[in-house]
């Protein structure tokens, strides 16, 4: 390793930084007019205070590849100074230039300091109009990222790879954790294809479609005349797996009835077939996966027996130097597909970058598809129209040295009552996102507490002529109709929209 290097090189601190703790200040490229160029990253040297970022410096690369500028004419040769304090904050300071400067889409015309848990979540810098580079920590050395399905180039990622290949390399069953659209399938996929069961089946079942009457027969087969109905024998999942693999997705969503039965198969390797004289021995390895709090409605000692190995997976707003790479490899697969390139817009990829995307992966996947479908089309929307509810988790009051998004600790949905779910969102003008965040919680966890919530309504179970009357007293200030009906006030907004009450 070279470690005489004066630039701010991929390569220059690696060696230094083994055996450290230290986290480093790391810029990696969400956006560039080479696309290639998109995930490539750079680092302050270990102990630097100081990071100048300009046409020429610091140097971008990717573990293995060689380092460049991002030499983009737009980008200033004065250097934009990113300073570090004992305390983590990082002050930007701008040259005497007239290059645009934005940081999380606000125009930068003075010095600014980011705290650091804003820089923990990433902060999105746009240089030029031309250029966007994410402000992060970083943790651990770079590596390679080979996969074609699990992109990233964040330590979260990175972590995770770590994990599926140790997983891999057991027999032990997986609970795979993470919020929707985080990638779980993806992830099972990529245990069992790293397995030595990668040439035998690998069966996917969604718990949550299983109904409580036929549940048994899905899973464990049934012989002929076992229920009413059954004129025929059925092999039922498992033993279509044989010696290979069960996805076990939406486990939180398992019947009752038979989660007794998987316990057993997880105890004893063995099961038996509806209407079956014996049991049956099975060899498949079960990966289970859920976005909920496995809590007491569910069989505690099959969950002890599920977590043999357990995975987070990280959500998208923990690894926004990713969202660039994701967004680029989503434009290569839409050509692929054999539909006409498409550019998108780099202040809309901007506004992509920033948002914090209760979907994660999957949500970002759909919008990126609507957004090159309106860009081939000629007439390409703005991101408010593929992302309606992002204005209205938006706080637009915040000033630029707070912009800083502080990162809450993640609680547990058992230790927040009724009570709190309410403040949280008569305190936050009903809004999901920005309540979630009060209470510091995952957006998808707060719709849960609001379902579960015997105070708050949906909008479409609340009598019409409660709506008219709402409106007629408050007119289009959604805020105040959300606080009048106890109900959340993005859907409020849709439904009234829905039934002509608001235009």
């Amino acid at each position: 390793m070279i470690d005489q290097d004066p630039e701010h090189t991929l390569t220059s601190h690696l060696s230094s930084l083994k055996g450290s703790a230290e986290r480093l200040l790391t810029l990696t490229i969400l956006w560039h007019p080479q696309l290639e160029r998109v995930g490539e990253q750079a680092y302050a040297r270990p102990g630097s205070m100081e990071m100048p970022l300009n046409r020429f410096a610091p140097l971008f690369a990717r573990p293995g590849g060689s380092p460049l500028a991002l030499g983009d004419r737009r980008i200033a040769r004065d250097p934009v100074m990113l300073l570090r304090d004992a305390a983590d904050q990082i002050t930007i300071v701008t040259p005497q230039s007239r290059m645009s400067i934005e940081v999380d889409g606000r125009m930068l015309t003075g010095a600014s300091t980011l705290a650091g848990p804003a820089v923990e979540r990433g902060v999105v810098l746009a240089l030029g109009g031309a250029v966007l580079l994410c402000l992060h920590w970083s943790d651990q050395l770079p590596r390679l990222n080979n996969s074609s399905t699990l992109l990233g180039v964040s330590g979260a990622v990175l972590r995770m790879h770590e994990l599926i290949r140790q997983a891999a390399g057991t027999q032990l069953p997986v609970l795979l954790l993470g919020e929707t659209g985080t990638g779980k399938e993806v992830a099972a996929h990529a245990i069992h294809t790293a397995s030595a069961r990668r040439e035998r089946p690998l069966v996917a079942v969604n718990m949550a479609t299983l109904s409580d009457t036929l549940a048994a027969a899905d899973m464990f087969g049934a012989v002929k005349g076992a229920y009413t109905g059954a004129q025929n024998a059925r092999r039922g999942w498992f033993a279509e797996a044989g010696d290979g693999t069960v996805f076990l997705d939406e486990i939180g969503n398992t019947p009752v009835s038979v989660q007794p039965m998987l316990l057993r198969v997880l105890e004893t390797g063995q099961y038996r077939p509806l209407g079956a004289p014996a049991d049956v021995k099975t060899g498949a390895r079960v990966i289970a996966a859920t976005d909920q709090d496995l809590g007491p409605g569910f069989n505690q000692a099959l969950l002890r027996r599920l977590e043999g190995f357990v995975i987070r997976l990280p959500p998208l707003r923990e690894r926004r130097e990713d969202i660039g790479l994701l967004i680029r490899h989503m434009m290569e697969e839409w050509e692929r597909a054999g539909n006409a390139p498409a550019v998108l817009p780099v202040a809309l990829v901007d506004e992509l970058c920033r948002y914090d995307w209760p979907g994660n992966v999957r949500q970002l996947a759909m919008v990126v598809r609507r957004a090159l479908i309106g860009a081939v089309a000629g007439e390409p929307l703005p991101f408010e129209a593929l992302v309606p509810d992002a204005a209205l988790d938006a706080d637009a009051t915040v000033p630029l040295g707070d912009t800083v998004r502080a990162v809450g600790r993640r609680v547990r949905l058992s230790d927040l009552d009724h009570d709190a779910v309410l403040a949280a969102l008569e305190g936050n003008g009903w809004r999901v996102g920005a309540a979630a965040q009060a209470l510091g919680v995952s957006r998808p966890s707060m719709y849960k507490l609001i379902d579960d919530h015997p105070g708050i309504r949906a909008p479409a179970a609340i009598p019409l002529n409660e709506l008219n009357r709402v409106v007629a007293e408050f007119g289009d200030d959604i805020a105040r109709c959300a606080q009048a009906l106890k109900t959340p006030s993005e859907a409020l907004r849709r439904h009234l929209r829905g039934v002509g009450l608001l235009g």
